[in-house]
């Protein structure tokens, strides 16, 4: 038994390298916060990556996690952090929990999280990620993101991680004056961009394009792109 312990303690070491690695690497490109770097270096990502390819878990690229999802890339997790503006005290709402990693991320951040997932096994192994992690925080439920969650609004943000093919206008009602909604937009294979909806007053709104992205199709309650 002190021989496996010690194993494990070593391996926990290495990927505690690995990721700073990555970390730094993220940093020398200087386009993520020091808040988004800090979540992603208090993160775990290999916990959160099936064992095929775990040894590529601090590898800056998506990677499967099955039912045809994907874990995105650090760098991009990184980004949606700082565009949805998450921080201490936020009340952030995620569409689309996938493996949890990027629920955890915004947790980690001193964000508090609400996130949805529409397939129930990834949903309940998210959770199960989550509750090993001690990210209390993260809120989860099964369902459909489209409907969003109401009786927790409104929200400081609301970000997506799948795209739509338009803007998403289902959820606006659901964010908090001066908070904002973050969507990859654009067709699978095709150029899709990151939209910031930021709701500066009741009926009023400020839209901006932050930049290219390539996401996974959103889908609704009936698994269709939306």
């Amino acid at each position: 038994m002190p021989h496996m312990r010690a194993r494990r303690d070593n391996q926990e070491a290495r990927w505690t390298k690995a990721r700073q690695r990555l970390v730094e690497a993220l940093a020398d490109e200087g386009e993520l916060s020091e808040a988004a770097l800090a979540a992603l270096t208090a993160v775990p990502r290999h916990r959160f990556v099936p064992p095929s390819h775990r040894a590529d878990s601090y590898a800056n690229r998506p990677l499967p996690i099955g039912r045809g999802q994907t874990i995105s890339q650090p760098f991009m997790v990184g980004w949606l952090v700082d565009a949805v503006r998450a921080g201490p005290g936020c009340r952030v709402l995620e569409i689309g929990t996938g493996c949890g990693y990027q629920a955890a991320v915004l947790a980690a951040t001193g964000a508090q999280v609400w996130s949805i997932e529409i397939r129930r096994p990834l949903a309940e192994a998210a959770r199960a990620r989550l509750d090993a992690l001690g990210l209390g925080a993260v809120t989860t439920r099964v369902g459909d993101g489209a409907k969003g969650w109401p009786e927790a609004a409104p929200f400081d943000g609301i970000v997506l991680t799948a795209a739509p093919s338009s803007p998403p206008t289902g959820l606006l009602d659901q964010v908090a004056i001066g908070g904002c909604l973050v969507a990859p937009v654009g067709p699978q294979g095709d150029a899709q961009v990151l939209i910031r909806q930021t709701r500066v007053g009741d009926d009023e709104w400020t839209v901006e394009a932050l930049g290219g992205c390539r996401f996974v199709p959103l889908v609704d309650e009936r698994f269709r792109a939306v």
